[in-house]
């Protein structure tokens, strides 16, 4: 796992509370962008899920 990746999955964890994209963008000082796609392979690897809409967590 990228170290990217692996910070942003960290940040979610810490939050312990389901997070919106902007709010990862904030606590990494990523790019909006590079979140987004960072998201979107977490999805689809299975690691974070998303209660609702817009919200994601670490499953």
């Amino acid at each position: 796992m990228a170290d990217k990746t692996k910070m942003v999955l960290s940040e979610m964890k810490k939050a312990g509370k389901p997070v919106r994209p902007g709010d990862i963008v904030k606590l990494t000082g990523l790019e909006k962008d590079e979140v987004s796609k960072i998201i979107t392979g977490l999805k689809m690897s299975g690691k974070i899920i998303s209660p609702k809409r817009c919200y994601y967590e670490p499953k």
